[in-house]
């Protein structure tokens, strides 16, 4: 018998390659062995005999390579492997273009498992181009004749028969005895999930597909509950902390909130209002809001930071309570300082902002209504002294460098930019637990809102300022580009402006093979000056330009200086030019839908009606791009997203640490909600979790594997 504690040596001999594999898949233990869990199945029906093969299918063949050679083809001179392979009975060409190398690597005469799609040359043989091949230890089908054959995650040096074969290994050498189910009977009787070791098996060895199944909802409810747990743990500490007193008065606060240039929306209203509730408890206030492109985060931010800074620090009759106000760019942060100064500006509170490339303090000694630039060190004192109380910036307020005399209140702007460590660093500047509130305009599904920020109260804005159109989303195949030419040239003769975003800088080296031939900044800032919009104000933004050089290009933009602005995503986030109503994205396809949603959102800031085009570079249907041009929102957005391509494709498990089917658990809203119910009621009544130490010990690990850099 081996225990689940085991290196994998101990259980099967190792090569260095495969030593070096597994280590870059995080895989030491027999452990870590069995919940490698298999990414598809394979039924005996996809394994084919190559007399059964036909045109267009993708199959998977068992047998060896006769011949196996270097050549080029004849006429193109392309390098190539060619080689002939027998499944005993009958044999095929197969080839692979540009990968003449294969023909040294792949060993003749000895068995191996090939999987390609096939295809008929012009004299009507069949043959298979480029197919994955790996060395079979026997026809896996022979062992488990009536169930599914399970295909793993490979890497360089492992393959997923090795999987296969390392993980039949483990199952037979008793380790199942020694593994302590974590989660208790009463929940897998609940939630009818099958034991631990009858998982292990169905997962690894299903009979049928219904097994897989009920394992995979077993192993996903599994990693959600204890994400859960983690998140429960962490609310329960906090709300042991203590945090700073805020005197969170509606009347002074409505008064400030009255002043805005606008009138405040419901939902704005409603986010106001649970930030000042939150404000009232002797805790730190840990809230998520969540908020459309332009469903006016920062004047909540605003209100809830003027709160704050009116406020004396405990046992003081003068003085500020300090506010800092996080953001991901120094446009961003060059933005919000502006906004805040008109704010503020029929109210006595000194705004600092400070950043990579300069520092200014609001309101100035020669003109009371505009910023002054003054030095780091001067900044640097005053806000350490308190004199400052409110401090927008970029990186720049995490520094050493940079610390507050009250600090009793963080905000931090598309949170999800921010690292653990980055978002725990500004929390700590004050010494006391100041209150924190994350923002972000990113369309997060409520499975992914639940699971990663358990920890933190959640608060959706889902309505837009009155007066603001819905905007209209057009995807343009090359044949209509003309079109949108004319359009976006009409509206500027209207006196709008307009973004035209490439998802490159510069253009590619055309001695590169393999160099992407897609739109760049410099390409299309060529174009468009020169041949398409000669009599029009055409300059470029990129993440390469120096600080000052964007700023001074978006200062003009902002001022109507310019008509289009050619840019990469740099103006993804926040940026706010009202006048800009069109933008037109290049290789839309290239993008993200949460990044579409971003930039199409810097043209939904005013009363005008907004347009983004979706230039693509094929004629053909689009999925993503059909969800985007048809959601209502982000949040439909999002979630429709989440149902076309899945959470891992998606987020990235090796961006939040978490498995291929904690991934699939997030589209699982009823696995969601029922996994955090029982964590609470759990963590509630065992805060400690003394009476389930396995549980403890696991979520606690799982807490440290999670990461949102």
């Amino acid at each position: 018998m081996i225990h689940e504690s085991a290196l994998i040596e101990e259980l099967t001999r190792l090569t260095q390659a495969q030593r070096a594999a597994l280590k870059k898949l995080g895989l030491s233990s027999v452990r870590d062995i069995l919940y490698h869990f298999p990414s598809r199945y394979e039924s005996s029906a996809e394994v084919k005999r190559i007399s059964a093969i036909t045109h267009g299918e993708v199959v998977t063949l068992y047998g060896q390579f006769t011949t196996l050679e270097m050549k080029k083809s004849w006429k193109t001179k392309v390098p190539m492997a060619e080689g002939s392979f027998s499944d005993g009975e009958h044999t095929l060409r197969v080839v692979w273009f540009h990968q003449p190398y294969l023909a040294k690597m792949i060993p003749v005469e000895t068995l191996v498992r090939l999987r390609g799609t096939v295809s008929v040359s012009k004299d009507n043989k069949k043959y298979i181009s480029n197919p994955v091949v790996e060395k079979a230890q026997g026809i896996p089908f022979m062992d488990n004749a009536d169930g599914l054959l399970p295909v793993y995650p490979e890497s360089a040096g492992v393959t997923s028969l090795w999987f296969y074969h390392a993980v039949k290994r483990a199952l037979e050498s008793g380790v199942l005895r020694t593994l302590k189910d974590p989660l208790p009977e009463k929940i897998l009787k609940k939630y009818h999930l099958p034991s631990l070791t009858a998982a292990l098996v169905w997962i690894h060895k299903p009979k049928k597909e219904k097994d897989a199944e009920a394992a995979r909802k077993r192993f996903a409810f599994e990693e959600v509950f204890l994400i859960q747990i983690a998140r429960a743990r962490e609310r329960e500490v906090k709300t042991r902390e203590k945090s700073f007193e805020v005197d969170a008065n509606r009347a002074r606060v409505g008064a400030f909130v009255a002043s805005f240039p606008f009138k405040p929306t419901r939902g704005q209203k409603h986010a106001i209002e649970d930030i000042l509730e939150d404000f009232s408890h002797a805790h730190p206030m840990n809230r998520l809001l969540e908020g459309d492109v332009g469903s006016g985060k920062t004047a909540i931010a605003a209100a809830s930071a003027y709160a704050v800074v009116t406020s004396r620090p405990h046992g003081q009759n003068f003085g500020n309570l300090q506010t800092a106000y996080m953001v991901p760019t120094e446009i961003l942060a060059k933005q919000h300082f502006n906004t805040f100064t008109s704010f503020f500006k029929d109210h006595p509170i000194q705004i600092g902002l400070i950043t990579g490339s300069g520092c200014y303090k609001y309101p100035s000694k020669v003109n009371p209504n505009d910023a002054t630039p003054i030095s780091r060190t001067q900044l640097l004192k005053w806000v350490a002294n308190g004199e400052i109380p409110i401090v927008i910036g970029t990186h720049a307020l995490i520094q050493k460098t940079c610390s507050f005399k009250h600090l009793a209140y963080v905000i931090i702007d598309e949170q999800h930019r921010f690292g653990t460590l980055q978002r725990h660093a500004i929390a700590i500047k004050g010494g006391a637990t100041p209150h924190l509130l994350s923002m972000t305009a990113t369309p997060i599904p409520r499975t992914l809102a639940l699971t990663l920020y358990g920890d933190l109260d959640l608060t959706i804005l889902d309505e837009l300022p009155k007066g603001r159109k819905p905007i209209t989303t057009e995807i343009v195949p090359p044949a209509k580009r003309h079109i949108i030419y004319d359009k976006i040239r009409t509206l500027i003769r209207e006196g709008r402006q307009a973004y035209v975003i490439c998802p490159r800088i510069d253009e590619p080296d055309p001695k590169k093979a393999l160099a992407l031939q897609v739109r760049s900044v410099a390409s299309e800032l060529r174009l468009l000056k020169g041949k398409v919009f000669p009599e029009l104000r055409v300059e470029k933004l990129h993440s390469k330009m120096t600080p000052k050089d964007k700023e001074e290009t978006m200062a003009a933009f902002t001022r109507g200086e310019v008509d289009i602005l050619v840019s990469t995503s740099v103006v993804e986030v926040g940026v706010n030019v009202p006048n800009a109503t069109a933008i037109m994205i290049e290789g839309a396809e290239r993008f993200g839908l949460a990044q579409l949603h971003q930039l199409r959102g810097r043209v939904m800031r005013s009363e005008h009606q907004p347009y983004c085009f979706l230039m693509v570079e094929r004629n053909t249907e689009n999925a993503r791009l059909k969800a985007i041009s048809t959601a209502k929102n982000g949040f439909e957005l999002a979630e429709k997203d989440l149902a076309i391509r899945g959470a891992g494709e998606l987020y990235g498990k090796h961006q939040w640490g978490l498995s291929d089917i904690g991934m699939e658990a997030l589209k699982n809203i009823k696995l969601v909600e029922a996994a955090r119910e029982e964590a609470l009621l759990l963590v509630k009544g065992d805060p400690e979790l003394s009476g389930v130490p396995l549980l403890r010990t696991l979520s606690e690990k799982k807490a440290s594997a999670l990461h949102f850099e």
